[in-house]
């Protein structure tokens, strides 16, 4: 585990995509192209089918106005985030990080990571199905081989954005044409699916499913994961090369959504034609849809098409939703932890809950587990919502890229239709609660985090405004340049050098030499880690002890010869604390130590030294690059 550079978010593939090479036609536009398709992902994963699902088969075409006010919602959200990434070089959570007091960041962090691990869930529960129903896998078991696909991840960010990207389209055309062609078997009338467009009063299960609808459409995590997937494209930092950037990233955004739009009015349009016009409302499981789509149609395609389009929404959005976790963990915390092990960890937490249920109640519950997942993304929504108008607004750090009064308005009229709706979700559920004979202790607890709620909300919209007001020191502003009176430091007359006995000792040696002179002495340190010396500590007499002995006795003889002053120090068993132990008690002014720039698994067995032992010290300490 290490500190991130928090300067670049999305480091691996940041500024990768170099977009000031002269280009013209396409070519110059299709530089741009892509971070808006990873984006559109996540508005039509599988929790998405779920709520489209049940919004067509329940209410026919009447909620169609509600997924085209939540596309209309997210293109303008999203242009906001991708804004904030083009001007600030700034995502999400390193805004709200540079903003908000550490303990209001850190409950927006918690919010950021249940999100996402809502997102996971639905993408777990897809694939699974999706398996399921193409192969007659039981869910159980798909979903445990959800897990493989953290190695995909890892594949495709070796690969770089572009092929990520390219891979991430070509998922998204296959699920584009598998409803294609669900939708021509289908045969909708085109004058039923436009009356579906006009706004209608919701009430009871309809506000429900509303409220997830725009859960899973304007999703939190794409805020974060658009702020930061704009700039892995590297533009000129000019006025006109900032706004060619926000001009083709909105026409990468209108272009995207849509395509996600169509897909959930698709799956909305589909099964209301199918289910709600037949007397089938009560279809409100992706597995009885499947089911019936093959005795209602008359086709055996339909049904295949359907799973082969959920296993390929459920692999896109779970690529995406690793990199979400990526930014808000870096953003919130600049705390870095490997790719591979971040997916792990996210889908853990997503199998974990997933399973308990289909182990307690079977597979009848996955789907409504489908429909809480996006509810929570939804309550989530304005606390990730609120803060982004608040950066974009913002003069002083947006400058003449700052958004105009008219979206302005309008930025903030959408949030408080978000949390009206969630508002009004939350006091029916509260009511509900409240009429039944749950524990007291649950309802006192339901009471006080409605309490934590409303003062995080009240501290996001408002703290802004106050801060402002005050010129609190902002992390991206730095304050003024400090004067630079006092460059003194103390001065080198010991180098601790800690050894590990590779062919890199040389190399490792070379180096803390070029940082002293004849005056500074050389303290070459080693730890032995043999099972004698585990219990015989500097009584150890076994061979590797000898061994390790001999050979630091030869280092500093070498160096005496070519009339360095050096001495040899060994330490036993505990690395970090036995290097710490000696570099302290010889006094040393310098610590030497070598890296050797594993990755994956072998970074955390062989790399967790160095930082703790810089953790624990105060002098300088070294690092380099031996391998």
């Amino acid at each position: 585990m290490r500190i991130s550079n928090v300067d670049q978010s999305l480091s691996e593939v940041h500024e990768t995509v170099d977009t000031t090479v002269p280009r013209n036609g396409w070519k110059r536009i299709l530089a741009y192209i892509g971070p808006a398709y990873l984006v559109s992902v996540g508005y039509m994963d599988p929790g998405n089918w779920a709520t489209d699902l049940q919004g067509g088969a329940k209410f026919g075409y009447q909620l169609i106005w509600v997924l085209l006010m939540s596309n209309l919602m997210a293109l303008l959200l999203q242009s906001l985030s991708a804004r904030l990434g083009i001007v600030r070089r700034r995502d999400l959570a390193q805004a709200n990080r540079e903003t908000y007091p550490p303990f209001v960041n850190f409950c927006l962090y918690v919010l950021a990571e249940l999100a996402i691990a809502a997102c996971d869930l639905a993408e777990v529960l897809g694939m699974a199905i999706g398996i399921h129903l193409l192969t007659g896998l039981p869910i159980l078991w798909g979903t445990v081989i959800t897990v493989l696909d953290t190695f995909l991840f890892l594949f495709l960010q070796r690969w770089g954005i572009r092929k990520m990207e390219a891979f991430i389209i070509t998922l998204v055309a296959i699920i584009g044409f598998s409803f294609l062609v669900q939708i021509i078997i289908a045969r909708p009338a085109i004058g039923d699916v436009l009356g579906g467009l006009k706004p209608g009063m919701l009430h009871d299960g309809a506000l429900y499913i509303a409220v997830g609808i725009i859960g899973a459409t304007v999703m939190p995590h794409n805020l974060y994961l658009h702020s930061a997937l704009v700039q892995t494209r590297k533009i000129n930092p000019d006025t006109k090369g900032i706004k060619t950037a926000i001009k083709y990233n909105l026409i990468d955004s209108t272009i995207a959504l849509n395509a996600a739009f169509l897909v959930n009015t698709a799956i909305l349009v589909l099964a209301a034609t199918v289910f709600y016009k037949t007397g089938n409302t009560e279809v409100a499981k992706i597995q009885d849809a499947h089911h019936l789509l093959e005795p209602l149609l008359g086709s055996t395609l339909a049904p295949a098409l359907f799973a082969i389009a959920l296993i390929a929404a459920g692999q896109s959005s779970t690529v995406t939703g690793t990199m979400a976790g990526q930014i808000v963990m870096e953003g919130y915390l600049h705390l870095r932890i490997n790719p591979w092990l971040r997916r792990l960890l996210t889908r853990l937490i997503a199998i974990v809950p997933a399973l308990l249920v289909i182990i307690i109640y079977g597979d009848e519950k996955v789907d409504d587990l489908l429909i809480f997942s996006q509810v929570i993304l939804s309550i989530q929504l304005g606390f990730a919502v609120i803060p982004l108008i608040h950066f974009v607004s913002d003069t002083s750090t947006m400058g003449e890229f700052v958004i105009g009064i008219k979206t302005r308005i309008l930025a903030w009229l959408v949030a408080l239709i978000l949390v009206f709706l969630n508002v009004n979700l939350v006091i029916e559920e509260v009511a509900a609660l409240f009429h039944s004979n749950t524990s007291i202790w649950l309802k006192i607890g339901v009471i006080l985090a409605i309490l934590g709620f409303i003062w995080l909300f009240l501290m996001m919209t408002f703290y802004p405004i106050i801060s402002k007001k005050r010129k609190l020191v902002k992390d991206t502003l730095y304050g003024d340049a400090m004067p630079l009176d006092n460059l003194e430091v103390r001065k080198i007359h010991r180098i601790a050098i800690a050894l590990d006995f590779t062919n890199a000792d040389e190399k490792l040696i070379a180096h803390a030499l070029s940082q002293g002179n004849d005056q500074v002495s050389y303290q070459l340190i080693h730890i032995v880690e043999s099972v004698s010396a585990r219990y015989s500590k500097d009584a150890s007499d076994d061979a590797e002890t000898r061994k390790d002995k001999e050979r630091l006795q030869n280092y500093v003889e070498q160096l005496q010869s070519k009339g360095i002053n050096a001495s040899g120090y060994m330490g036993y068993t505990r690395r970090v604390a036995e290097i710490v132990r000696l570099v302290q008690e010889l006094d040393s002014d310098m610590l030497v130590m070598g890296a050797h720039r594993h990755s994956g698994l072998k970074d955390y067995v062989f790399g967790e030294t160095i930082e703790d032992v810089r953790h624990k010290l105060t002098i300088p300490v070294l690092i380099v690059n031996v391998s």
